[in-house]
């Protein structure tokens, strides 16, 4: 393809830095920045991004995607200027470099390995091979999440399928910290995941989990969360929240409180079945599911990250056009710079993004 070199970097854990992976005949080259780089200037804006200067093998910066998923960027260097259709063959190939690197992560500790940029916990390594990937994008909708401290998480997590016209989600908070968190979660998720492709409906889903909880863990140990089910067609959304944060709806630049709704006991504790709450969205609101330790997250001085931040970050990002993953990359980043970086709980998020008419910027 006339490239003289071709180095491909991969994101760390956290979203904040691109790290290169080694390999015969590749240049050697060092970790960069997100911030400050033209390599994160790619990432950022999911777009290509050329070298200002003009001598040769001056480099262009291309993303490297995984249909939605940014997993990191190509840095490739050209003898001469590429042309239109030379630049669309390099998209393809890292197209295929992308679907290379997901399949062969799911059997090789190679990439897991050069994405860290320090230790994982072992709550941490669990909860990372739990996840669904971080971004889901289809004509109609637009899923991201979000997780910190990522190299210390322990009892956040959050999952998430599409099939056909129902798109399912949960935000999950287990009680305490490190291992024994992330192990009730992953009876959780498990126990979700079971529910869910045995095709059962949000309340029984809900007792599924319960029943899970309290015969593994007694009444010693819980989980708070949100179960929420939206049709994609008719923009119906259902949802059953389990001693957790309330959903946040955004439309437009303004909150929409969800009506009324009694919340059920937390998950492990329930005695009786959850009711579901039930509203119509409108094409383009945004859905935000989140932990605790996002709104609680406490600066040096004593102030709150709040709910207040929390959508005004949201709504300025939609406003200056920022697309969703990165928007909550950002604000995760974010809500660790409040704290000045030392997160005191998990925080967890996942924004859903219905009929917003951004999807096919994400899709192209």
């Amino acid at each position: 393809m006339g490239a003289a070199y071709l180095v491909i970097y991969v994101a760390d854990y956290e979203q904040a830095a691109l790290l290169p992976l080694p390999g015969a005949g590749v240049p050697g080259r060092q970790a960069l920045s997100m911030e400050g780089t033209l390599g994160g200037l790619a990432y950022r804006r999911v777009d290509t991004v050329r070298a200002a200067r003009a001598e040769p093998l001056a480099p262009l910066w291309i993303p490297v995607l995984d249909g939605v998923e940014r997993l990191g960027v190509a840095e490739v260097g050209f003898t001469a200027p590429p042309s239109e259709e030379l630049l669309a063959d390099i998209s393809a190939l890292l197209a295929l470099t992308a679907e290379l690197i997901v399949v062969n992560g799911a059997y090789s500790d190679f990439f897991a390995r050069v994405r860290r940029r320090k230790l994982l916990s072992l709550a941490a390594e669990i909860q990372w091979d739990l996840l669904p990937p971080l971004a889901y994008g289809a004509d109609r909708i637009v899923i991201t999440g979000g997780l910190e401290p990522a190299y210390d998480i322990g009892g956040d997590t959050f999952d998430y399928a599409v099939n056909g016209d129902v798109a399912d989600l949960m935000v999950l908070d287990a009680v305490g910290h490190g291992l024994p968190a992330a192990v009730l979660a992953s009876v959780a998720v498990g126990a979700y995941r079971h529910a869910r492709r045995n095709l059962l409906d949000l309340p029984d889903m809900c007792h599924e989990i319960n029943e899970a909880l309290a015969q593994q863990f007694g009444n010693s140990q819980f989980a708070t969360g949100v179960l929420a089910r939206l049709d994609l067609e008719t923009g119906r959304l259902r949802w059953i929240n389990a001693g957790h944060p309330p959903p946040l709806i955004l439309r437009g630049s303004s909150l929409v409180r969800p009506p009324a709704c009694s919340p059920a006991r937390p998950l492990g504790l329930q005695e009786t079945k959850a009711v579901c709450c039930d509203l119509r969205l409108e094409p383009g609101d945004r859905l935000l599911l989140y932990t605790d330790g996002i709104t609680e997250a406490r600066s040096p001085d004593g102030q709150y990250f709040g709910e207040a931040r929390l959508i005004d970050f949201v709504t300025t990002a939609a406003t200056h056009g920022d697309p969703a993953p990165e928007t909550v990359r950002r604000l995760m980043r974010r809500v660790l710079a409040h704290q000045a970086d030392r997160l005191q709980d998990d925080a967890s998020l996942v924004m859903l993004e219905w009929r917003a008419g951004t999807e096919a910027q994400l899709l192209a």
